[in-house]
């Protein structure tokens, strides 16, 4: 599987990091905050609806430890950034795909999913932090384009 990032060459910053799923995108990203100082902040947009997801979410809380402080913003990703200002001097966001698929189920429609886009990037772009930002390569995880589960030699 495959892994990117993408980082800022000056200080502070947006770094984008991406790739399938399962494939290390998370671990990455708290390895890139832990090499920048200061408070770190971790804002989790995942929704524990099933057992899978509880698992997974246990498991990045315990791989986190106490080097950050966790936000959880499932729907309200924008507040959670906002709220930030003065408050964390590293960012971790994990993910935005998560939290694109939050808005879909919650029936927000295209336009208005693109406005909250438009607000999260000019708040990540003024806030007086370093975000790193994790989101998914769709197709190129485990689960692949047609949705289909295939088991891995």
């Amino acid at each position: 599987m495959s892994l990117s990032a993408w980082e800022p060459t000056e200080p502070g910053g947006l770094s984008l990091v991406g790739g399938g799923v399962r494939s290390g995108k998370s671990r990455f990203a708290l390895d890139l905050a832990r090499s920048r100082s200061g408070r770190r902040a971790f804002v989790a947009t995942a929704e524990p609806f099933d057992d899978e997801m509880r698992s997974r979410i246990d498991r990045h809380v315990v791989e986190r430890g106490g080097d950050f402080f966790t936000i959880e913003a499932g729907y309200a990703l924008e507040d959670a950034i906002g709220a930030l200002r003065g408050n964390a001097d590293v960012v971790v966001v994990d993910c935005l795909t998560l939290w694109i698929s939050n808005l879909l189920v919650s029936g927000l429609e295209g336009p208005r999913i693109e406005a909250r886009v438009s607000d999260l990037a000019r708040l990540l772009e003024e806030g007086p932090f370093s975000s790193i930002v994790v989101t998914n390569e769709v197709g190129m995880g485990i689960v692949p384009r047609d949705g289909t589960r295939k088991a891995l030699p």
